[in-house]
């Protein structure tokens, strides 16, 4: 098999195209690919600039925490290149979301690396109690930043705080879709303008030889 050159890997979110390459990743690595499935959006995957994909890692966020979760590869040749730019993708979306803590119970001592440690029996009282019940493994977490700290530097209520994040958050989504839209409508009517001088050109075309 022909080396991969890491510089031609690059992260994306998955998409219905990609469900082949993820069932057969995950039923490889005897990971629950029915049930992940359903997950699909949550899954950020690793390909390279033919489209050909390696591999993937969800994540998905509740509050002020975050999760990655079942991490699979087909090629693990690019793993440690993957899991570099994983990183990296995970720090965006953490932002994005307004993430404090992430957690894992993927097992690779690359995310060790990235400063995960074992969570101590008062940080471990803090995860979600849905992944509590979903996951019955040994924890990895990594402090992003210090939510008590925060809240007392504010002075305010926390949760007030968190909601006006998520506000701001959501009219800047609402007004790139607003662009997007009218980018689309303008399209459109340009499309329509060079369609009906085309139109016009070929009915007039007699006029225009004479």
């Amino acid at each position: 098999m022909p080396l991969v050159n890491p510089s031609s890997l690059r992260i994306r979110r998955a998409n219905t195209d990609d469900l082949p390459h993820l069932k057969s990743v995950w039923m490889s690595m005897n990971l629950p690919a029915d049930e992940l499935e359903k997950r699909l959006t949550e899954f950020q995957v690793v390909e390279d600039d033919t489209g050909k994909v390696f591999g993937a890692i969800g994540f998905t966020a509740t509050g002020t925490h975050a999760l990655l979760h079942n991490e699979g590869f087909n090629d693990f040749s690019v793993a440690d290149t993957a899991r570099n730019l994983f990183w990296e993708r995970v720090q965006i979306l953490a932002a994005n979301h307004t993430v404090f803590r992430l957690w894992t119970q993927e097992r690779s001592p690359f995310w060790k690396n990235f400063g995960f440690r074992p969570p101590d029996a008062e940080t471990l009282e803090r995860l979600p109690e849905e992944w509590r019940n979903e996951y019955d493994g040994a924890w990895l977490t990594l402090q992003l930043k210090d939510e008590e700290a925060i809240a007392t530097a504010l002075g305010t209520d926390f949760a007030g705080f968190m909601d006006e994040e998520k506000r701001r958050t959501d009219q800047v989504r609402e007004k790139a879709q607003t662009i997007r839209n009218m980018v689309t409508v303008a399209g459109f009517g340009i499309g329509a303008l060079a369609f009906g001088f085309a139109i016009y050109l070929l009915v007039h075309r007699g006029a225009f030889s004479h």
